[in-house]
């Protein structure tokens, strides 16, 4: 069973997007904020990472640069998928620099779409 460890703020969306992904049968943890989502990373080592960019304490970019900075962590191993309503180029062309392998703006991407781009992913890395 693939673990995800998806780290969103909104509650309503964090809850929705888990039980989806969990309907496919992957395990998933829950982060709300950015520190939170770095000492899980260490813990659970994920086969994916779901990151909102707009978190408290510390922004999914923060994380995403000390998760390819940290040794302990095998970061060129571990894919992330960022969900943001940033949708501004400099943000999407920021996520890709730290290594997003997609950029998902929530506004005009459905759940469905989004649950579909991680089954394959998954299915690709196996």
């Amino acid at each position: 069973m693939y673990k995800i460890l998806l780290v969103e703020d909104d509650p309503f969306l964090s809850s929705l997007l888990k039980n989806r992904l969990q309907k496919e049968d992957l395990e998933i943890s829950l982060a709300k904020d950015g520190e939170e989502a770095l000492s899980l990373v260490k813990s659970l080592n994920p086969d994916l990472i779901l990151l909102d960019i707009i978190l408290p304490k510390k922004s999914g970019f923060e994380v995403m640069e000390e998760i390819r900075n940290d040794p302990q962590i095998q970061s060129k191993e571990l894919p992330i998928i960022i969900i943001s309503n940033l949708g501004q180029p400099e943000d999407v062309n920021k996520g890709q620099d730290l290594g997003a392998i997609e950029y998902f703006i929530k506004a005009k991407t459905s759940i469905d779409e989004l649950v579909e781009k991680i089954k394959e992913f998954l299915e690709k890395a196996k």
